[in-house]
């Protein structure tokens, strides 16, 4: 019997994102990052997030990133290590982000390509906080 279409449209997706988490990862700097073969979590098509290994602790999470439809991102893994925590973490900073964009003022410490069109991008950009926001404070989600 042959897989079913839908679950090789899944991996064919999940595997795209990884390509795309890598190339990122290696313009922003990430020298050779061990990034998991499968995504710690996701929903196809719209959000994959990554475990990237710890340079200093091999073996361990040391950063998640998110990869989908919407700016690919990555943040520290903090002491909850679950992709959960990395969701709402990229939202509450996409939110501030947002909120800053939309008052013509740069957000700290995070930019998204051309800094001229972050006003115009800010609505974008808080839609999608707010989804990864709804999507890691809902438990559905997250059930083992």
């Amino acid at each position: 019997m042959s897989e079913d279409p839908t679950e090789k449209d899944d991996e064919a997706w999940c595997l795209a994102q990884r390509e795309n988490l890598l190339s990122y990862l290696s313009n922003e700097g990430f020298h050779e990052p061990t990034v998991g073969d499968w995504p710690a979590w996701h929903v196809a098509p719209i959000v994959s997030i990554w475990a990237i290994e710890s340079v200093e602790r091999p073996g361990w999470v040391g950063w998640w990133a998110v990869s989908g439809d919407f700016p690919t991102d990555y943040t520290p893994c903090r002491e909850e290590v679950h992709p959960r925590q990395a969701l709402l973490d990229i939202g509450l900073r996409w939110r501030e982000a947002a909120a800053k964009w939309a008052e013509g003022q740069p957000a700290k410490g995070w930019h998204l390509g051309d800094p001229s069109q972050e006003k115009e991008l800010a609505p974008l950009l808080a839609a999608r906080a707010e989804l990864f926001l709804k999507i890691a404070a809902d438990d559905v989600h997250w059930e083992e």
